[in-house]
């Protein structure tokens, strides 16, 4: 069954909003001195017991990509890394001040931008739009696992 025009305009407009917010991370990224990937990184560490394993697996990326983004990290002093108390094999990644000054930095430019955008929309609108994007998940999740 061939799609309606309705439905190939929204996977258009899906499309050109994905891009668009691709594109407005790398600026907010940018902004604070940082790759967008560095920002990831940073809000993983800043999050919770980084493990770069993990991290690698969940970006869908490799090993030495991680690591050569905590290297970038540690040379622009935005981490610091020790060795765990609990095991020598293990590393604790924290960041510094002015890893911490990167991600407030992020946030400030990202909270701006929503109140620039998203809080001029109709408040309506917008939990429509969210009920929609919920449904839309769901389906898209639901097809993906059958696919698999």
């Amino acid at each position: 069954m061939k799609p309606s025009a309705e439905v190939l305009l929204a996977i258009q407009q899906l499309s050109r909003l994905t891009q668009l917010f691709q594109k407005r991370r790398a600026q907010l990224a940018k902004r604070a001195g940082v790759t967008e990937q560095q920002w990831r990184t940073l809000e993983q560490i800043s999050a919770s017991d980084f493990m770069p394993s993990m991290f690698a697996r969940d970006e869908d990326s490799t090993p030495g990509a991680v690591s050569k983004l905590l290297r970038q990290l540690l040379d622009k002093g935005l981490i610091k890394v020790s060795i765990a108390t609990h095991d020598a094999r293990q590393r604790n990644y924290e960041l510094t001040a002015a890893g911490r000054r990167v991600i407030k930095s992020v946030e400030e430019y990202r909270n701006d931008a929503i109140s620039k955008v998203w809080s001029r929309l109709n408040p309506d609108q917008l939990r429509q739009f969210t009920a929609f994007n919920q449904e839309l998940i769901a389906n898209l999740e639901r097809y993906s696992r059958e696919e698999e």
